[in-house]
């Protein structure tokens, strides 16, 4: 693992973050395109004529991509400086932002097996199957049908690959910190996995 952050932290992370952006767009894209397009109301609202505000919803999701990295990168890199700060650690908030952005190419596995499963397995979902079903997820031991709408988001979120996020995270301030990995550990579960849960918890609460 310190080999890859070596190699991380030696490239440009402008042209790291251009290449986020980059292949979360033709991600959304396949998604969009070869599996929502495909969902038969949709096909139906394609037909009267009726596409125009969802056309015009894609386009935002397409151009919202980078502000949303930069919103999440930048939110999520301040709570781990503050965990780091708490625990005496010194590490420059300019290197979590970078870690953070680097953990972030987890999930693009979640996206791709994703799109596997409804182009490959579930090939003909209506909208809300695609809506509700990350891989690896809480969420896909329920019948989403049978559960509050409240719990989708949440149950989504607990899922394999935010371990790992929670994982690569720990590593990345050791690699950072030159220090001890239990105390890593700490700083993460005190920091960032105490406030994912604590959204998770309001998530719900503000739902209802």
């Amino acid at each position: 693992m310190r080999g890859i952050f070596d190699e991380y932290y030696s490239i440009d992370k402008r042209i790291f973050f251009i290449f986020l952006c980059l292949i979360t767009f033709l991600l959304l894209f396949i998604k969009k395109s070869f599996i929502e397009s495909q969902i038969a109301a949709f096909e139906i609202l394609e037909q009267r004529g009726e596409m125009g505000f969802y056309h015009l919803l894609n386009a935002l999701q397409y151009f919202s991509i980078p502000i949303v990295y930069l919103y999440k990168f930048t939110v999520v890199a301040f709570i781990l400086w503050i965990g780091c700060f708490m625990f005496g650690y010194k590490v420059l908030y300019s290197q979590l932002w970078q870690l953070v952005m680097f953990a972030e190419i987890i999930f693009f596995g979640a996206e791709v097996l994703k799109i596997i499963w409804f182009l490959f397995v579930h090939t003909d979902p209506v909208i809300w199957d695609v809506r509700a079903f990350y891989p690896f997820s809480i969420i896909n031991l329920f019948d989403y049908t049978e559960i509050g709408d409240a719990w989708h988001y949440p149950l989504k979120a607990l899922n394999l690959f935010e371990v790992l996020y929670w994982g690569i995270l720990v590593y990345g301030i050791q690699y950072l910190s030159r220090k001890r990995k239990d105390i890593s550990l700490y700083i993460v579960l005190s920091s960032y996995i105490f406030w994912f849960f604590l959204w998770l918890g309001f998530f719900i609460l503000i739902y209802k």
